[in-house]
């Protein structure tokens, strides 16, 4: 692929991303889309990767209540075992003979005891059944409060609850064209003093050395007071910026892409929140334009949002050849 050789040398070059310039070093696109790494880290001891509580406080919310289910399955199950084990002459109450039923009364017992809800039709006799009791009662206990402080952490970890529209356009604005995105914020967690930063990275070819320039570009407006409905960030493309004079196939042949940082404060949560995502040269859309996605309401005293139009754009001529 023919790499860019010539890029506006007006534009600011700046490399904040904390990654190499040598580019073929370089692997894809620098963060995915959900404003994640792109980057897979291999040299790890087993136990530095195994970070269970990050783990556990970032996995999906339905993937996080399946382990806790099963844990709690499987918890019980070994208990069960060890009651069997023992003999379940050294738990009183129980009145089955069925091996099935039999197993069934050790497991509910175990689970009574985990939750420290006893019951009491099944209790245990003799010291061995009544020290495997209590541990288990005192690992329950233990269990249930590292479970509450995740389901904590969880709940009340700062996010920014930002949604980001799904391509960028290449769009009419004001005498030229400009590039643009689209994000709204999709609860009622509104942020104040809300600050974004683009950076464009591309792919140069410089002595016969291919490179990645990361360029600080320009914002019409990168600070706001407040974000309580739709914001498009808009990048003028003009003398300083790193697409001035660029054609799609120069973007293309770079494989630019636009990485875009949000940060603002979360008054719900008292503290900043940030934001993040990327669109690749692929993802752009050339002369388009968004639509209005908040109408007022019928009698108008109220603005009604619509979220499902965040991705909704229309066809626009450009003033300059793309």
């Amino acid at each position: 692929m023919p790499f860019l050789k010539h890029i506006n040398k007006k534009a600011k070059n700046e490399n904040e991303t904390g990654l190499s310039a040598v580019s073929n070093l370089v692997g894809g696109r620098f963060l995915n889309r959900d404003g994640s790494p792109n980057i897979h880290v291999k040299g790890m001891g087993f136990f530095e990767k195994l970070n269970v509580y990050h783990t556990l406080l970032s996995m999906s919310l339905w993937r996080f209540l399946l382990i806790i289910v099963l844990f709690f399955i499987s918890i019980n199950i070994f208990f069960a075992g060890i009651y069997l084990w023992i003999g379940l002459n050294h738990l009183g109450g129980i009145q089955t003979n069925s091996a099935a039923e039999r197993f069934g009364e050790a497991f509910f017992f175990s689970a009574q005891t985990f939750t420290t809800v006893g019951y009491g039709r099944i209790s245990p006799l003799g010291f061995i059944a009544s020290f495997v009791a209590s541990l288990e009662a005192l690992f329950g206990l233990l269990s249930f409060a590292i479970a509450t402080g995740l389901m904590y952490g969880r709940f009340a970890r700062p996010k920014a609850y930002i949604q980001y529209s799904h391509n960028a356009i290449i769009a009419p604005f004001k005498d030229g064209v400009a590039l643009m995105i689209r994000l709204v914020p999709y609860t009622k967690n509104y942020l104040v003093n809300v600050e974004a930063r683009l950076t464009v990275a591309m792919k140069v070819a410089e002595d016969d050395i291919i490179k990645t320039k990361f360029f600080s570009a320009r914002l019409d407006i990168s600070k706001a007071s407040t974000l309580m409905s739709n914001w498009t960030l808009v990048h003028p493309i003009e003398q300083d910026s790193p697409l001035f004079g660029l054609k799609r196939e120069d973007i293309a042949a770079a494989e630019t892409e636009f990485l875009f940082f949000l940060e603002g404060f979360d008054e719900s949560f008292s503290s900043t929140v940030v934001s993040r995502t990327s669109y690749t040269y692929r993802e752009l859309v050339y002369g388009a334009k968004f639509k209005p996605m908040y109408h007022p309401s019928s009698d108008g005293l109220t603005t009604i949002l619509y979220l499902d139009k965040l991705n909704d754009f229309e066809p626009a001529t450009l003033s300059v050849s793309f």
